[in-house]
């Protein structure tokens, strides 16, 4: 799944360890985020979407190309 989670944090000027601890995870767990490693819990997803104000659509592309609904 790729994400925009590097971008974003750069934006606000946040180490990965000033993230992890609004998100109270490890640094190495965003990293892992940042990198693809890893995808995040649904609940810590929410939680990025909270800390950036932002849809979790926005923050996560899934490669999902498919025919929108009618």
């Amino acid at each position: 799944m790729n994400n925009q989670l590097k971008v974003l944090r750069a934006m606000r000027n946040w180490s990965q360890a000033e993230l992890a601890d609004r998100l109270d995870v490890s640094r190495q767990a965003v990293n892992a985020i940042e990198t693809g490693k890893y995808d995040p819990s649904l609940p810590l997803a929410f939680k990025l979407a909270r800390v950036f104000d932002m849809p979790i659509e926005e923050i996560f592309d899934d490669g999902y190309k498919g025919r929108p609904h009618d």
